[in-house]
């Protein structure tokens, strides 16, 4: 897990992450709400004091990890990107998400913090695979991760809740071995067999 205490993953672009922290509460909140129509239907990023503290205690636990994209020459913050559910053992797996915030949405940070994310996912946490579940009405979304050489695995209907229903979704995935980065040792509980 990436901690506060940790240097930032950084490129050599115009953004950086590092973990999201309960001092980025109102940065955080005040965005999210600025957001909402942004990311009407398919997010629901917290826009309540009580909905950020429990973001902040679901990614303090291992399996866990919530990023901020900020701006290299402000520290703003441009977006937040969830990695979910890491499964290690045989699968060394996790479900990714991401959401970029309105005053800074369509100007290419969100591309570039997700190639950090990736990089990130397959060099430091030693993952095999990130998977990506996107409602197929979401055309902004669909076009990052496929700008990010995701590809399309299937179609899940009903597969979450979301704006009070159960909502279709794509499947995309990438693998470690589809990427540019280097390759890395496996991870320790990957079995030898």
């Amino acid at each position: 897990m990436l901690s506060g205490d940790e240097t930032e993953v950084e490129g050599r672009g115009r953004v950086s992450l590092r973990p999201i922290s309960k001092d980025d509460q109102g940065e955080f909140l005040r965005l999210a709400r600025a957001s909402t129509e942004l990311h009407h239907p398919w997010d629901h990023s917290p826009t309540t004091p009580d909905a950020f503290q429990a973001l902040i205690a679901r990614y303090d636990q291992p399996g866990e990890e919530c990023l901020l994209v900020c701006l290299r020459d402000t520290a703003a913050i441009a977006g937040v990107i969830y990695i979910n559910s890491i499964i290690r053992g045989r699968f060394q797996s996790a479900s990714i998400a991401y959401a970029a915030f309105a005053p800074t949405a369509g100007l290419g940070y969100m591309t570039e913090g997700l190639g950090l994310a990736l990089k990130y996912a397959f060099q430091e946490l030693r993952l095999h695979r990130l998977e990506a579940q996107i409602q197929p009405t979401n055309t902004r979304s669909l076009n990052l991760i496929q700008r990010q050489g995701f590809r399309k695995e299937g179609y899940s209907p009903d597969l979450l809740f979301m704006d009070g229903a159960w909502r279709d979704h794509e499947r995309w995935a990438i693998t470690a071995d589809m990427t540019v980065f280097r390759a890395t040792p496996p991870h320790p509980t990957l079995p030898t067999r």
